[in-house]
């Protein structure tokens, strides 16, 4: 089985304080994180009907809030996994213990984290935060390099497995993106459930509006708004109707917003690839209530994936140099991916993620991001696929990121 380090995480998780809550959404690798490669003394487990398991035991309320207070008390590391789940009273008892210990809290809730750190919590104070997301473009790619030969390969697997629950898929599939759409049919909507249940939060159809408008190319507020008000599921054309909406979608882990270059305007899309690709599917053809055939889906998800490699290499070089992630919109172009520093612009970079470039396309490329005085950057899969060499754009490809130093998260 593959194991995968989170580097980024890792480094990051060096800087917390002695009690820790570590939240995000479900299915990115919390657990695993922290019982992999996190030291620890006790680890115990809050099923959903307040069961509490510890090791292969399972432990009632009473024997639990004995033995994680004298772990903490002896100074020692305890784990507690859902803490959402335990009685509120619980959370009076560790402001009774003090920061004692050291205690790693592991939740999948958005809720928990304003509950500790509200102005009313007994805790506030106590714990540092730790969000966890889906891998860093960075380790997925150093993880996975010496196992995939072929480079265009390594980035299009990568999209995918920066998901933790499709390695497992990826390691047994004879062809992973065959195997995808039935994945993303099967799994996406009891995720979503998940998330929602755990939220305690009725999943609406205005949420699902939501996630199939921005999957279909609906990604500004007022154009999301206007789709949803067409199939009446609001009842006026406002978007302060939907605002609160896509703000919880982006705090839940789902949504990304992308800020618009020059204006105040921002750019909405699925953060996950696979859960992107599940709504696409059910906007255009109903996969929710039909099945697909695999030719079919096949062909759709090949045309999805330099969409996914745009926003891949998008985030990888804002991590990489160190910028923001912006995008150009204007009436008569657009521009893939902007990389500022504050107002001003470093580098424009458009992503052309196919087998081969006519020259007459590499012109165009270098004439419209000629306008902007910064680094400029074409992003393919192989340099040596170009039909020539363009004088005025840098041209970097998958081998640049893994040749250079970009991949900063480096193993031991």
């Amino acid at each position: 089985m593959v194991s995968i380090t989170r580097f980024s995480d890792l480094d990051r998780f060096k800087n917390t304080g002695k009690w820790v809550l570590v939240y995000g959404r479900r299915k990115v690798g919390k657990s695993y994180f922290v019982r992999n490669f996190v030291k620890y003394d006790k680890y115990f487990f809050i099923g959903r009907n307040g069961a509490i398991f510890s090791d292969d035991s399972i432990l009632t309320y009473e024997t639990f809030k004995r033995e994680s207070a004298q772990y903490l008390e002896r100074g020692e590391t305890v784990v507690i996994d859902e803490i959402q789940r335990l009685p509120g009273e619980f959370f009076d008892l560790l402001h009774k213990i003090g920061v004692r210990g050291r205690l790693i809290a592991i939740s999948s809730t958005l809720w928990m984290t304003k509950e500790l750190f509200g102005k009313s919590s007994p805790l506030l104070g106590l714990f540092s935060d730790f969000k966890m997301g889906l891998i860093d473009e960075r380790d997925i790619l150093l993880n996975l390099r010496d196992l995939i030969g072929d480079r265009k390969k390594l980035l299009e697997y990568s999209i995918f497995l920066r998901e933790p629950w499709l390695i497992p898929i990826w390691e047994e599939a004879e062809d992973f993106f065959k195997a995808l759409p039935a994945a993303a049919r099967l799994t996406v909507p009891a995720l979503m459930g998940e998330i929602f249940t755990e939220e305690e939060r009725m999943y609406s159809r205005v949420y699902d509006g939501i996630l199939k408008a921005v999957a279909a190319g609906k990604n500004i507020s007022t154009e999301i708004t206007s789709q949803l008000f067409s199939n009446r599921l609001i009842p006026a054309q406002d978007p302060s109707l939907v605002h609160p909406y896509l703000k919880i979608l982006e705090g839940l882990g789902i949504l990304e917003k992308v800020k618009i270059y020059g204006k105040r305007k921002y750019y909405y899309r699925h953060i996950s690839p696979i859960v992107d690709f599940y709504y696409y599917l059910d906007a255009k053809y109903g996969i929710s209530e039909r099945e697909m055939e695999e030719t079919q889906s096949r062909k759709i998800f090949s045309g999805r994936i330099p969409y996914y490699a745009e926003q891949f290499i998008a985030r990888l070089l804002s991590k990489a140099l160190g910028l923001w992630q912006e995008k150009i919109v204007e009436r008569d172009f657009e521009v893939d991916v902007a990389l500022t520093d504050f107002r001003k612009l470093h580098a424009v970079v458009e992503v052309k993620w196919k087998e081969s470039i006519e020259k007459s396309e590499l012109m165009a490329i270098e004439k419209k991001l000629a306008r902007f005085p910064c680094r400029k950057i074409l992003f393919v899969p192989r340099k040596e696929d170009l039909p020539s060499e363009p004088e005025n754009l840098e041209i970097w490809d998958v081998n640049s990121v893994l040749g250079g130093r970009m991949l900063t998260s480096s193993p031991p």
